[in-house]
């Protein structure tokens, strides 16, 4: 392990596995874990985070700085900007035909990931379900014609073949789980992760925090390699940290009729001559999607 002296203090490197307020549970090198607070009393710590930490007691230690992030995935609420985790390099959005899913949700959580410069993967889990099922298809492949990577599997209905296709889509990634409560992001976790219900009572002893641990985002090293970040449910992924910019960059369709309008500052809502909507009355954009990008473009000014 790399240790570094720091007055009477021990320094040493350690990763963010889950977080509540304030209170944060590290992983050292060794598998050894840590309850810490940041110093100073900042609150910049996120799950995935890479660490210098110092002993404070047996079990216990504080965060001293914060190594530079390779990615830090954000969405916003209605109150403020949250930040769900540092460090992955794939997010996997989950959804199913039962309970119902939104749409939009799924649109926002890929706009956010490429947004923020990572590989994203639609998931369709539950294709045992008859019901929803024509829906679910078609919202997958529409995902997938826009270009992104997709997946459809089963994790209760049929579980090997769950794992023989999430098996390799995971191995040596950190992946990030975003999904709608109800769609099956425990299932899956539970699967590829067999003790990830016994470590996450542990991070609950640790952290002095029962239950509450659940609300926040939580790192799980997979056996094989890699790591899965489970988040929790919830049924808005908010987009206001986003500008103008990232969102028209977040839509693949738009690539081959941008700088093709008359003027050079169209956002494509109201403005003449635009080649945006050109390809909405012709087909080439499906109204559904541009009318998402109307909601998104409104809220902003240039």
């Amino acid at each position: 392990m790399k240790r570094a002296v720091r007055g009477k203090a021990t320094a040493f490197s350690a990763r963010v596995i889950a977080t509540y307020g304030r209170t944060s549970m590290l992983e050292g090198e060794h598998g050894e874990l840590w309850s810490a607070v940041r110093r100073g009393r900042r609150s910049d710590v996120v799950v995935g985070d890479q660490v210098t930490a110092t002993a404070s007691a047996e079990g216990q230690a504080a965060i001293e700085s914060i190594a530079q992030r390779s990615s830090l995935l954000y969405r916003t609420d209605a109150f403020r900007i949250k930040e769900l985790a540092a460090n992955v390099n794939q997010v996997l959005v989950v959804f199913a035909s039962r309970p119902s899913f939104n749409l939009w949700f799924i649109w926002k959580a890929l706009l956010a990931a490429r947004a923020a410069g990572i590989e994203a993967t639609l998931v369709r889990n539950k294709t045992d379900l008859a019901e929803g099922a024509e829906t679910a298809q078609a919202a997958l492949d529409d995902i997938r014609r826009l270009g992104w990577r997709t997946l459809a599997i089963s994790v209760r209905g049929d579980a090997a073949a769950a794992i023989a296709q999430l098996t390799p889509l995971t191995h040596d990634r950190r992946s990030l789980l975003v999904g709608q409560s109800g769609m099956g992001k425990s299932t899956l976790l539970n699967l590829l992760v067999p003790d990830a219900q016994a470590r996450t009572r542990e991070f609950s002893e640790r952290l002095d925090q029962g239950k509450q641990t659940t609300t926040a985002a939580r790192w799980f090293d997979l056996p094989a390699g890699g790591a899965l970040i489970d988040t929790p449910g919830f049924q808005e992924f908010g987009l206001a940290h986003l500008t103008a910019a990232d969102v028209v960059a977040g839509f693949p369709e738009f690539a081959p009729h941008l700088g093709r309008c008359r003027f050079l500052d169209c956002r494509h809502l109201v403005e003449p001559e635009c080649a945006i909507r050109r390809a909405v009355e012709s087909g080439r954009i499906a109204p559904g999607r541009y009318e998402f990008y109307r909601s998104l473009a409104e809220t902003r000014t240039r």
